[in-house]
Order: structure tokens, then sequence, then C-alpha cells
């Protein structure tokens, strides 16, 4: 049973009429007849009783008449959603990214995004670089927001740089400010300042305890294992400093004095991942486009 088939028969069906339901298809006549004798040996049955002039369904063919419509209905609603989805009226996008950029880069893109695609859903999961990894490895993101170098480089996945972003010392205005009350703080600075400290799997956490150790000391934990707004409040309330990248201190707003660190400083690169053997869908595609072109 072809498709072109039901069409056909739901147009004689309704036209009573061979020659107008050609019409109402654009099809010669003698083709439709064709295809209906075809759907009739594949049935094993009549659908039509043919008398010259007049035209009427068997009980076959008012059987089959409102499955075909249905068919035909459900194939018009499959045709209209695939087209929503390619010209970005509905669908999902589903991005990873490290907390500190959810925090920093993503709330204006996101909502650039938004106003252009409003029927667009999406879904964002916060998380490690080495965890998003995994996740698109496994499928279940289109792309991730990760700070290079991966943790472990993988073959089976692109990366396009984004950013490169410098990172600051935040405090509370009411302490004293870090490395002696200086301008600017190097690393060695934060010797011997109490640090609020992320969790494990905080690409950030990583970053600044290696840079404390290569300076030559251990760093001092405050308090450690928070997210970024639980880092960001516990520094607000004086328990100690925290390295943060500069959007985020930027977009913390007020109770927070920020110290840039003096040169070389300390720096991350946002790289923009996906699935090297899947094209991401079209959403994707274009959140990514938009997200390169920031």
């Amino acid at each position: 049973m072809q498709f072109q088939q039901l069409q056909y028969f739901v147009a004689v069906a309704e036209t009573r009429h061979f020659t107008r339901a050609a019409d109402l298809v654009h099809v010669a006549q003698p083709s439709l007849s064709q295809q209906i004798k075809a759907l009739e040996r594949e049935l094993g049955a009549d659908l039509f009783l043919r008398a010259r002039g007049n035209i009427t369904l068997t009980d076959a063919g008012e059987a089959l008449l409102p499955l075909a419509r249905r068919i035909l209905a459900d194939a018009d609603t499959a045709r209209h959603e695939v087209q929503e989805l390619v010209q970005l009226r509905r669908g999902r996008v589903r991005l990873g990214a490290t907390p500190s950029v959810c925090t920093g880069l993503l709330p204006d893109v996101l909502r650039a995004f938004h106003d252009r695609y409003p029927g667009i859903q999406l879904l964002i999961e916060e998380g490690g670089s080495h965890d998003l990894v995994r996740q698109l490895a496994r499928g279940a993101l289109d792309l991730a927001l990760v700070v290079l170098p991966l943790p472990t480089p993988s073959p089976a996945l692109t990366t396009v740089e984004l950013l490169r972003e410098d990172l600051v010392v935040v405090s509370s205005p009411d302490a004293r400010a870090p490395g002696r009350g200086a301008r600017v703080v190097d690393i060695a600075g934060l010797e011997g300042e109490r640090l609020v400290m992320f969790r494990h799997g905080y690409d950030l956490r990583e970053l600044t305890v290696a840079a404390c150790r290569s300076a030559g000391f251990e760093p001092d934990f405050a308090v450690e294992g928070g997210e970024m707004d639980a880092v960001l409040g516990f520094v607000r309330a004086g328990l100690g400093v925290a390295v943060v990248p500069r959007m985020v201190a930027a977009r913390a707003g007020r109770g927070l004095r920020v110290t840039p660190l003096a040169r070389p400083g300390l720096h991350r690169t946002i790289a923009l991942a996906h699935r090297s053997d899947v094209a991401p869908p079209r959403a994707a595609r274009e959140l990514q486009r938009m997200l390169l072109e920031r």
C-alpha cells in the first residue's frame, strides 16, 4: 500500500468521479485508475462500485475511508512538524556548560537566542568539563562549553576555541585587600590568604591549586566544596578570597572587591565542543553560530 494510492482513493471517494479526482490530485485519469486497481489488488477487495455516471463506495471502501483520511492527516502533521524544526520554530538544544560559564557568558547569548527563536527549548546541564565530555560522548548533549585543555583529550570530539578569559581575585570590601592591600596581586601574594575554594571537579579549583603550588606554596582553604553562587556569597561574608573569571566578577554586582592578577596572571580558555561523528541538530548549530559570533 502506497501513500499516493491512499491520496487517490480519498480523492475519488470525495468527488465520486474518477476524472474530477484526477484533476484534484494533478494526475492523468488513466494513471489514477491504475493506482486504485493496484490498491484493490493489494487489499484483496473492491473499494468502489462502478456504474456509468455513479461511483459509490463498497463496504471495504467505507471501512478504509476514515483510516485513509487519518493516515493522510498524520502525514500532513508530520510534514508540518518537520518544517517547523527546519525553520527553527520548534525543537530543543541540550547545552552543557561549566557553572562559571553559565554565570558569566551564557545569559546574554541565551537571551538573544531565545528572542530570535522563542519556540526552541533550551536545556542547560551544568557540570565540570570532565562530566560534560562524557555526556557529549554518550549523546546526552548537543553542545558543551568546556575549559581547555580537556582533562582527557578525546578524538571523538571537535572543539573550537571561543574565548580566553582573565581570572581575578574577589574579596569582601570590608576586609583588607589581598596581597597586603595592593591594587594588583600575583599568585605568590595569595600565600597566607584564606581561600574560599570550589568543590572537587571544578575546573577553577584545579587551575587555582596548580598555580599556587607552582608558586611554591600550598593554598590555605577557609571554606571548600561550594558551587559558584555559594563561593561568591562566602566571599561577600568575609570568609576569605576566591579566584574567579573576570566575567563572573563583573556580573556579581555589589558586595565584592575585584583585584586583578599581576602579569602573566591566570587565564582560562573556553571552547565549544560537539561530537565529531554526528552533526548537531539545526537549532544547536544556530546557537553554535551565535556563540562563535558573540
